[in-house]
This record gives structure tokens, C-alpha cells and sequence, in this order.
């Protein structure tokens, strides 16, 4: 935690974390991994005032849940901003890509990978033609295997799937940086803390050393394959007792586009249901298996839940 983020030491655990993580995804040479901070959010600035470069840069964001949604509302600040998806989206799915409103001079599409509040996950990479893709991985990163070829930027805040809060990984195609607007903040201007090696400014020291031992345990039991194995098997065990429940246990997210790695769902129907969502997550700290409240619903992360159930 003390060590000094200049020191050749951390130098050797920054530069080991980078290629355990282009090992485990197979980055290809032409993009760059910054590790930086804010969290996710700080990146829903970073991007349009990276890549919104002229006046009036229009940029596609598709709003499948909450954080799509905060991405959105920040990304206007910067670009002129297209939501690309239909006004009806209930946020229980994901509509077909002929629906879309896609703008053919667009900087970006955006997306969320996976909603955590609202379990909605993209099985799927859109096409977009050239226009480069810009995805939110924070909560799905290495669960399965991704193609990273078919991305201009992936980010993902560490705390959600590959670390502790602290660290922010972007995975970024070469020909995207360079191009920040001038009143981009340093912290967040890709360019410069790339030529820095992520630490123009002291970087989270501690939280890339934690990230880059699960990058290493990730590699022991199999990498990103093995990985989207486990997920699929932890995942259908929870949707098939909701779905056999006669509707005891419901979840509104369409089948196609439920989440692997955030399952929300109810308990009881309307009448009750509070009632029994308390006495659930009442049953379950009592059985070691704690946090499974939600936003505005009960949320049952797999990764935390399982590994009780499986002991």
C-alpha cells in the first residue's frame, strides 16, 4: 500500500498486470491498456472529450438501464448526443438492432455490456459499420471471452468483477487516442497518460496489485473461456428455479437478454411481496449470504451467491 508508484517494483507489477490482461483477452498489439481512476463514471466524461473532438460530434448511446442512462446524461454535456434505441425501451431488454436509429456520422456508439440493476446484458456486438464501439464492462469483464478487435474503447471500473474500487482498465485502439478537446481534464486526456504509463498522477497502487493477482487465479483456472463456462452453469441453476417457481419468483428481463452476472428478481406478486423479500434476505444473511438488496429491487449477484450455495 506505501509503495511508491515510481518505484521499479511497481513498475513490475503495472507492466505484469497489462500483459496478464492482454493474455486473458488476447489484445491485440494495436491497443493500449491504461489503468486510470474515477471508475466507470469518470469515463462516461473521458470518452466524448476524447473522441467529440468537433463542434456539434454527434454520438450514438443505446439505453438499456441505469448506468447506460447516467452515461448519457453525461455524455450530452460534451457531443450532441443520439439515443439510438426506441423512446418505449422498458429497460427489460434489448430491441432488435432494426429498431435502432443509428447515426451513420456518429463518433461512438455507446453501450452498457450489462446493467447491474436492471440484469439486462448484451449477448451480442452491434454493427456499426466504422463508427467505433465504446462499451461499459465494469461488471462483466472476463466472464467470458470477448473479441476486442470489434471495440474502439472498453473500460471497466476494477470493483465490480476483476479487483477492488480503485482502478479503472482501458482498453483502447491506437488510432482513438491523441484527439482530446482542449479543456480535457489531464487525468482524463488518453494521450498524455499514456505516454505517463497511467501514472502522470499517483495512481491506485494497491488496487492494480489486487487486480493483477485475479488476473493471475483467472489464468489458473482457465482463463476468459473457462470463466463464461462457470458463469453459464451458476446463472441457468438461479433462472431455473425463478422459472419453475409458477411465477413464486419472477424476473421481467426477456430470456434472450438476461444477465449472467446480475440476476434481479421478485418475490410473492404485488400483495406481500414486501413482506416476503424482507423475510428472504432475512433467511439468506442468516445463511451467509449477505448484500442481495437492490436498488429499487432484490438483486441477487451469482458471483456471491453461488459460491455459498456450491461449498
Amino acid at each position: 500500500m506505501e509503495l511508491s508508484h515510481r518505484s521499479t517494483q511497481f513498475s513490475t507489477i503495472m507492466q505484469g498486470a497489462k500483459k496478464d490482461l492482454r493474455d486473458l483477452l488476447n489484445i491485440p498489439e494495436n491497443y493500449d491498456i491504461l489503468f486510470l481512476q474515477g471508475g466507470g463514471t469518470g469515463q462516461f466524461s473521458a470518452v466524448p472529450m476524447n473522441l467529440c473532438t468537433t463542434t456539434g460530434s454527434v454520438a450514438d448511446y443505446l439505453i438499456t438501464g441505469s448506468w447506460s442512462a447516467k452515461a448519457t446524461k453525461e455524455g450530452e454535456k460534451y457531443c450532441r448526443v443520439n439515443k439510438a434505441l426506441p423512446s418505449s425501451n422498458a429497460y427489460n431488454g434489448i430491441p432488435d438492432q432494426s429498431t435502432w436509429n443509428l447515426s451513420p456520422d456518429a463518433k461512438y456508439v455507446y453501450f452498457c455490456a450489462n446493467e447491474t440493476i436492471h440484469g439486462v446484458e448484451f449477448n451480442f456486438i452491434p454493427e456499426t459499420g466504422d463508427v467505433p464501439i465504446v462499451t461499459d464492462m465494469s461488471s462483466n469483464i472476463l466472464t467470458k471471452p470477448v473479441d476486442v478487435s470489434k471495440y474502439g474503447i472498453i473500460f471497466a471500473g476494477a470493483q465490480k468483477n476483476i479487483g477492488i474500487a480503485g482502478a479503472t482498465v482501458v482498453i483502447i485502439r491506437d488510432d482513438l487516442v491523441g484527439h482530446a478537446v482542449p479543456f480535457c481534464p489531464s487525468i482524463l486526456d488518453y494521450k498524455l497518460n499514456l505516454q505517463n504509463n497511467s501514472v502522470y498522477n499517483t495512481p491506485s497502487t494497491f488496487s492494480i496489485y489486487i487486480m493483477d493477482l485475479v488476473f493471475k487465479w483467472i489464468k489458473k483456472q482457465g482463463g476468459a473461456e473457462a470463466m463464461g463456462e462457470k458463469s453459464q452453469v451458476k446463472s441457468k441453476l438461479i433462472y431455473d428455479v425463478i422459472d419453475s417457481s409458477s411465477g413464486f419468483y419472477y424476473s421481467s428481463v426477456f430470456p434472450k437478454d438476461r444477465s449472467r452476472v446480475n440476476i434481479p428478481f421478485r418475490i410473492g406478486g404485488s400483495e406481500g411481496s414486501e413482506y416476503l423479500e424482507k423475510k428472504f434476505l432475512d433467511e439468506a444473511h442468516k445463511r451467509g449470504m449477505v448484500s442481495l438488496k437492490g436498488h429499487s429491487l432484490s438483486v441477487l449477484p451469482v458471483t456471491k451467491v453461488i459460491s455459498v450455495l456450491l461449498k
